[in-house]
């Protein structure tokens, strides 16, 4: 998969605003103009006992 095809983030994980931007200078991360901040989103993975049930 693509990392254009991937979702967006809805809101900013820190305070809630959805006036959210891709960051030009950094590859899969968002501005929030709200609050200022530029951050990531990153899936890790399943937990093994959600996977086992």
């Amino acid at each position: 998969m693509s990392s254009e095809t991937r979702a967006a983030p809805m809101y900013c994980p820190y305070c809630g605003e959805e006036d959210l931007r891709p960051n030009p200078e950094s590859h899969g991360a968002w501005e929030c103009h709200a609050c200022a901040r530029v951050f990531t989103v990153k899936f890790t993975g399943l937990l093994a006992s959600a996977v086992n049930r």
